[in-house]
């Protein structure tokens, strides 16, 4: 299979979802003339016109609330955020509309739509660009949340949110655009709410998603190499909905769990984790569920200071010693 880089493969899953059909189109900030901001969409106003993919104002609220009448009125908007931090201006749109209408018109109405970009942390781009929001989306029923971590996953995921009924909330991480992963030709779906084994292991499993599926892979093979621990590695992929069986099945094997999150830890998606594994999977349990986050502060601009705030490898490695 050939390596392509993430951003290409979010490129291509567009492409081919707006080729197959023609109801399907791309709005956002930069997506058309500047390739979009991360050059996600590079190419696509050429091959599909400016009444396909539309660059849109500086205005959240107004590019998404469009996009929510669009898909109410039968169409499947893709909405691209430079990056989610700007989805907190349109969040009564997301959560109040795009999640809500089918329920509050009876099932009249549906919104088969995605909202995607860039979530969690980058490279010193300070404290306002820096916000961990998919707790609060899969917090909200109405909405499918998707966090891939390589370009295979999300290229797969991708194509099938483009075509689910439901409103996704699509993240990625800002960190792995330029991220090289194998990427078969010959199209290809990823079922939606299906976790995957990054890495098999008996001693204890390591649960993740996004960018951290490749801090716990660094983990797991530090603590096979120096201390003899076996870590499975489970990338969630899909956040809501959750593949519990999953998850149960692989702490039935390993009987331990850390898991790792880019996120503040209070009210976050890794604390409801923990509570679901010690409510059904206690008798499996010879530890407590470890839990490894975002330092508790406004993220630093400092380069040093980011990398300390962020879950590190050697406090993962602290976490698991103690689960293990």
């Amino acid at each position: 299979m050939p390596e392509i880089m993430m951003r290409d493969a979010i490129r291509d899953a567009m492409s081919e979802e707006m080729r197959r059909d023609g109801d399907v189109f791309l709005v956002g900030e930069e997506v058309g003339g500047y390739n979009g901001a991360y050059k996600c969409s590079k190419g696509m106003l050429d091959e599909f016109g400016a009444k396909r993919v539309i660059d849109a104002p500086i205005a959240e609220t107004g590019f998404s609330g469009v996009g929510i009448g669009a898909a109410m009125c039968g169409l499947r908007p893709i909405v691209e955020f430079m990056t989610f931090n700007f989805s907190l201006v349109a969040i009564d749109q997301i959560i109040n509309n795009a999640a809500k209408g089918h329920l509050m018109s009876g099932g009249k109405l549906g919104c088969p739509m995605v909202f995607r970009g860039a979530n969690g942390g980058a490279f010193q781009l300070g404290a306002q660009h820096v916000n961990y929001l998919e707790g609060i989306y899969a917090n909200t029923p109405g909405l499918i949340v998707i966090a891939p971590s390589t370009p295979y996953d999300t290229k797969g995921l991708l194509k099938s949110a483009i075509r689910d009924d439901n409103p996704v909330i699509f993240l990625e991480s800002e960190l792995t655009y330029g991220l090289r992963g194998e990427v078969p030709e010959e199209e290809y779906l990823i079922p939606i709410g299906k976790a995957d084994i990054k890495k098999e292991g008996s001693d204890i499993t390591i649960i993740s998603w996004s960018r951290t599926v490749f801090v716990a892979l660094d983990v797991a093979k530090k603590l096979e190499e120096e201390e003899g621990i076996n870590a499975e590695v489970l990338d969630l992929r899909t956040l809501r909905p959750l593949d519990e069986e999953a998850i149960l099945k692989s702490i039935a094997k390993t009987n331990r769990c850390v898991i790792i999150q880019d996120q503040y830890e209070m009210a976050s998606y890794g604390s409801f984790l923990s509570h679901l594994i010690q409510r059904k999977a206690f008798d499996d349990l010879d530890a407590p569920v470890g839990l490894v986050s975002t330092l508790d502060v406004p993220m630093p601009y400092s380069r040093v200071l980011e990398d300390a705030v962020r879950p590190n490898i050697d406090r993962c490695v602290k976490e698991i010693k103690e689960a293990a």
